[in-house]
């Protein structure tokens, strides 16, 4: 890069890091705000919803970049065309592609970014997230179970044991299971342990007995098995997610391309998994879509007098709208797998128009020469035949006035 396009470079990447940087603080502190119920009724540690709220981060990131990019290329171009830089640049000779050269080189390295979050970094921090919530649904549990206590997460449901080890292990357990109201089941464990993974939280009993009786019938007697090892799904009394089965957004890229058919997310809406692949694929090009818009835009010089609120309305506004486009084609691909063509051929195509209307608008020089040429020949025109037909001017001795 030359001396005028590093300048512009470090303009628009300061402007977009500072703008990057206000709005994930932003975003950050209103999800932080929103799971402030881990520290206050739950009892969770701050390092623990630090985490949480740090891993959404590289999912609203993506969201958040293309869209600091085109602000800072709003904000950057009207500053420079309010200090006449551009006017300057212009007269000095300088096509609009001048102009687009650092900018699409910073528009590039965003995509690859983005390309790499939407692909990688995003499906593990949301992997990572399920597992602390997997936590914090089971710590949940761990405190409605203290030790000499009744208590319950819902009515109808009790929980009690005797004493809790230093392992962790519960001992002397009942469980009293009354939610429904023909039926009441009494959990008796000598033993128990609460375990969780990826599937969900469950509490494994060990020793014990399970006393089950039917209400409202002639034979209401009490029927006991017992059993050696028992396990209670204890994964519906916190935030509920379904067994075994990874959300579309936690997906890797090879794992949408040949997806599980029993996940249960695929089995409802597979066409789903085929628009999320793509999604990330062209949700990369976005950013060079609006550096190429602000460029069609507000690339072109202005006098100070001229209004350019105009043009950036007409930008921020285009680029709106193309970005809607390109979320309707998502949808669309999940239904159709021919509105693939719309995905990658809205961002493609407003990338062409917007690079030819923007080379072609900076052609007023041209068409200029072009006008004082013909005036000119016009006008030696005029003046052969005035001195044909005996009419002095000045161009041929005579004068005028």
């Amino acid at each position: 890069m030359d001396l005028f396009s590093r300048y512009l470079f470090r303009q628009l990447a300061s402007s977009f890091l500072l703008i990057l940087a206000t709005l994930t603080t932003i975003v950050w502190l209103a999800s932080a705000l929103a799971k402030l119920e881990l520290l206050t009724t739950q009892g969770q540690s701050f390092v623990l919803l630090l985490k949480m709220t740090t891993l959404a981060l590289p999912a609203l990131v993506a969201i958040i970049a293309p869209i600091a990019l085109l602000v800072a290329c709003l904000y950057t171009f009207d500053r420079l065309n309010g200090d006449s830089e551009l006017i300057i640049m212009s007269a000095a000779g300088a096509p609009i592609w001048r102009f687009a050269y650092p900018s699409l080189a910073l528009a590039g390295l965003l995509a690859v970014v983005l390309l790499i979050f939407n692909l990688f970094v995003t499906p593990a921090s949301l992997r990572e997230l399920r597992s602390h919530i997997n936590q914090v649904r089971t710590d949940l549990i761990a405190q409605v179970l203290q030790p000499g206590r009744f208590s319950g997460p819902e009515n109808g449901l009790t929980f009690h044991i005797r004493d809790r080890a230093l392992n962790g292990e519960l001992i002397g357990l009942i469980i009293h299971d009354t939610r429904d109201a023909n039926l009441a089941m009494t959990y008796l464990a000598d033993r128990g342990q609460i375990i969780t993974n990826d599937d969900g939280s469950y509490m494994i009993m060990r020793d014990g007995h399970i006393h089950r009786q039917e209400r409202g019938k002639k034979d209401d007697s009490v029927q006991i098995v017992a059993f050696e090892q028992y396990i209670f799904d204890i994964t519906q009394y916190g935030p509920k997610s379904e067994a075994g089965s990874l959300r579309r957004s936690e997906l890797y890229p090879s794992e949408l391309i040949n997806p599980d058919t029993s996940n249960p997310h695929y089995a409802r809406a597979p066409g789903r998994f085929r628009a999320e692949l793509h999604e990330r694929f062209s949700t990369a090009l976005y950013p060079i879509v609006y550096v190429m818009i602000v460029l069609n835009f507000m690339g072109n010089p202005k006098t100070v007098r001229e209004n350019r609120w105009s043009s950036v309305a007409l930008a921020f506004g285009t680029a709106v709208l193309l970005r809607a486009g390109g979320v309707t084609a998502t949808n669309l691909l999940a239904l159709n797998p021919a509105a693939i063509v719309l995905v990658y051929g809205i961002p493609i195509g407003a990338i062409i128009i917007a690079g030819f209307t923007a080379t072609v608008r900076m052609a007023p020089y041209t068409r200029l020469r072009i006008n004082l040429d013909a005036s000119g020949k016009l006008q030696n025109f005029n003046n052969k035949f005035m001195a044909v037909m005996g009419v002095k001017t000045e161009s041929n001795g005579g004068r005028v006035g």
